[in-house]
């Protein structure tokens, strides 16, 4: 098979959750462990660092895969879904697993993935392993698909693991509340694996408390540690002022409060979302428990790595502006705790009147995001070309029940079209609404 006949043959032949739903979620390990088996265990022959959550692990997990890449180290990153390509899933120094590999990597497996019946996922994962074994990565750091307990990438005894946050998301796979999302995503937590949670909720603490201590993981919240706070924004990058309690991290360019005995200096970073404020906590004290472990991560790296992360990586979709007169920004926050942030931060830029072009997936509860957007906006209502994409017409439909009123035009990019026809040079587009809009997105 060539390029092309492979991906038809991974898209249409194993059960795939970004385009089908529920249908490709497995709920158990065994699948991957059969196929990791098969390659020689791959999952065993590289360094990691393990990064789940509800929202924040993508923009994390590529945060620190520049970082390390900065340091001077051959760093694997895998992460899910692609927006455009299916070879972005699998990188290393920032270049993506190259088409003849894919090729290969089915060609020489094809028989057994015909046997075993993997799901896109659970062989996307081996791929990535087979991958970082096979050019002897320093390190990989590898984002959870969903979850973590029963995520196929589970695989791994990594050297850290990091749990970004806890919210409302994929519900019926995970549990109805905070405590048994947390449950789920403390699932990656290991024996003796240090683990870093970003942001201390009241709800879910006591269970990442629990699951380190049966595991006699040691555990820090980072945000007890780490106050990152956004003072500017430059030329699409985004300016912090970090504060550190304990004082342990880049000495070389930190001011001492002496009343409040803390360490205070800037940063640049590359990811301009307000909320990359919730990121970054985890993130440094990720960076600081490796060099714990003697990795090398200079000052230098850690500050070039998190201003040129999209540079480095190929990030892109997170608070993306795509054309200014008018304003046209994308993200792809797509839950309730996402979708705070995105209204928070457009409620900073001056514009006339707002417009969203929006598309979501059917199996999700969406009215919570759409009892928060405002009412004065103009909508178009769009989506995505997947199975799973719920019908503009439906979701039209079930924002005018509350308040909103719009155009219907299932293609994007006419969408897009039409909002920037429509607009003012004074007004402000936004596109979102799902990852999968994002990523039909032409121009990004």
């Amino acid at each position: 098979m060539n390029y092309q006949e492979t991906l038809d043959y991974l898209f249409n032949s194993l059960p795939m959750f970004q385009r089908v739903g529920a249908s490709a979620f497995r709920k158990d390990l065994r699948s991957t462990i059969a196929l990791c088996n098969h390659l020689g265990n791959p999952e065993r022959k590289f360094k990691s660092i393990h990064v789940a959550g509800t929202n924040g692990k993508g923009s994390s997990s590529h945060s620190l895969a520049a970082i390390f890449q900065s340091a001077g180290y051959k760093t694997g990153l895998y992460t899910s879904p692609h927006l455009k390509s299916f070879t972005e899933r699998i990188r290393i120094n920032g270049l993506e697993i190259s088409p003849d590999l894919v090729v290969q990597f089915v060609e020489e497996n094809k028989t057994f993935l015909d046997e075993l019946k993997p799901s896109f996922f659970e062989m996307t994962v081996g791929m990535a392993f087979w991958h970082f074994a096979q050019q002897e990565v320093d390190i990989a750091i590898i984002e959870v698909g969903m979850g973590g307990n029963f995520d196929s990438t589970n695989v791994i005894t990594p050297e850290l693991s990091l749990i970004t946050n806890i919210g409302f998301d994929h519900v019926q796979f995970l549990g109805d509340t905070l405590p048994l999302i947390a449950g789920e995503k403390a699932g990656i937590i290991k024996a003796n694996v240090p683990v870093v949670i970003s942001e201390t909720h009241e709800e879910t603490s006591s269970v990442f408390l629990e699951k380190a201590k049966k595991m006699n993981a040691p555990i820090t919240f980072a945000d007890e540690k780490w106050k990152a706070e956004k003072i500017a924004e430059e030329d699409g990058r985004a300016r912090y002022q970090i504060n550190s309690k304990k004082a342990v991290f880049l000495s070389g360019k930190t001011q001492t409060t002496a009343a409040a005995k803390e360490k205070s200096f800037d940063l640049t970073f590359g990811l301009n979302g307000n909320y990359q404020k919730y990121n970054l906590p985890g993130i440094l004290e990720s960076v600081s428990q490796m060099r714990h472990m003697g990795w090398s991560l200079p000052d230098e790296a850690v500050f070039e790595g998190l201003k040129n992360v999209t540079e480095l990586t190929g990030l892109k979709g997170r608070w993306q502006t795509l054309s200014l007169n008018p304003t046209v920004i994308c993200d792809t926050g797509h839950n309730e705790a996402g979708f705070r942030e995105i209204l928070s931060q457009l409620e900073t830029y001056n514009y006339e009147q707002s417009w969203f072009v929006i598309g979501m997936v059917q199996d999700k509860d969406i009215s919570k995001v759409l009892s928060m957007l405002p009412k004065s906006a103009n909508y178009v209502f769009c989506e995505a070309k997947l199975p799973r994409a719920l019908p503009a017409v439906q979701l039209a439909e079930k924002a005018l029940s509350m308040g909103l009123k719009g155009d219907i035009i299932p293609d994007i990019n006419e969408a897009l079209a039409f909002a920037r026809k429509n607009a003012d040079k004074d007004d402000l587009i936004f596109v979102g609404g799902s990852t999968f809009v994002v990523a039909e997105i032409e121009e990004l």
